[in-house]
């Protein structure tokens, strides 16, 4: 089993994918997408190919997992169990939820009239995302996403400081 840190989600596992992003892995993911051509994408990029799909895994082979966990925290723990990831606050909350895109400091400024007028008045760290043009900011959400994965994974949980951005 290949322990790449970049991966390719077929479209069954959209809620995965998202998950993956928050603890900073490269994780495309289509809402349509032809298997294969998710074969051919896992392949031409060193991508492994989380499916739930026992067919496509079988076809992935070494490069493919097949996800057999039908609920969000079941399925976090099947992947880090199964490809003995270390997921780590380094990466955490790095990449945009929605694109996969790393995200990039935003000056204050520059996001005025972006976001809501008490989140540009109360907030002073923004990061954007130059892919589908999303600011995030620290906020609770943030709290939230690590206190769930701590319930997940436990001890193997990514452990987060405190300057972490919050979707928009």
């Amino acid at each position: 089993m290949t322990t790449s840190r970049r991966f390719v989600m077929d479209t069954m596992l959209g809620k995965l994918a998202r998950w993956l992003r928050a603890m900073g892995y490269d994780t495309l993911y289509f809402r349509v997408a032809q298997d294969r051509s998710l074969l051919q994408l896992a392949r031409a990029e060193a991508r492994t190919l989380l499916t739930r799909d026992a067919r496509l895994a079988r076809l992935a082979g070494a490069g493919g997992l097949l996800i057999r966990a039908t609920e969000i925290e079941p399925q976090i723990v099947e992947v880090v169990e199964q490809l003995a990831l270390a997921p780590s606050g380094e990466g955490l909350l790095s990449r945009c939820l929605e694109c996969n895109a790393l995200l990039e400091d935003r000056l204050k400024e520059s996001v005025r009239g972006l976001v809501p007028e008490y989140v540009f008045v109360t907030h002073h760290r923004f990061v954007g995302c130059p892919g589908c043009s999303r600011i995030y900011w620290q906020g609770s959400h943030a709290d939230r996403i690590l206190a769930r994965l701590e319930r997940a994974l436990g001890s193997r949980a990514p452990k987060g400081g405190a300057d972490f951005p919050r979707p928009f």
